[in-house]
């Protein structure tokens, strides 16, 4: 069963069982959603977007044409992900750049990722960093522009070089 507040506009039939969408979200038609997710209130979800099972999204975040998000991915409150590389009003690109957030990996309350970029496997960006490439498998990283400050297991421990 797919729990869906009144006051979300979900215009998407691709969504998993077991998915709770809060108040105030925006999912367009073509989003694809997978099982078990938790969308918080106030997220909005573009057309060319997909997210994988047992996904969480907390509040204030908006995922753009482009964007994947694997199984088991935690994405903050008020993370910012972007799409076009060269942003200017009424002019849009052939193609939105393609960002992948791989399996496992959590992204922190306020940190932007900057368009075009993988974050590996199971991978930790800290909060209020600003990611501008790409992000290795099992590694943390934090900072304006993050930078590489350690190394973590699936099971969330972090380990120093």
């Amino acid at each position: 069963m797919i729990r869906i507040h009144p006051t979300s506009d979900v215009q998407s039939q691709n969504i998993g069982d077991n998915t709770l969408i809060w108040q105030f979200c925006v999912i367009l038609k073509n989003a694809v959603i997978g099982e078990n997710c938790n969308i918080n209130f106030n997220v909005f979800i573009e057309n060319e977007v997909i997210i994988g099972n047992d996904v969480t999204i907390k509040p204030g975040v908006q995922i753009w044409d482009g964007i994947t998000i694997e199984d088991n991915v935690f994405i903050g409150p008020n993370v910012t992900f972007t799409n076009d590389l060269i942003p200017r009003s009424k002019q849009y690109p052939e193609k939105f750049e393609k960002t992948i957030i791989k399996k496992g990996a959590s992204i922190g309350a306020n940190a932007t990722i900057i368009a075009g970029h993988i974050i590996g496997e199971y991978a930790l960006v800290g909060a209020g960093s600003v990611v501008t490439k790409d992000i290795p498998p099992y590694t943390v990283w934090y900072g304006n522009p993050a930078e590489l400050k350690g190394y973590i297991t699936e099971e969330g421990q972090i380990v120093k070089e």
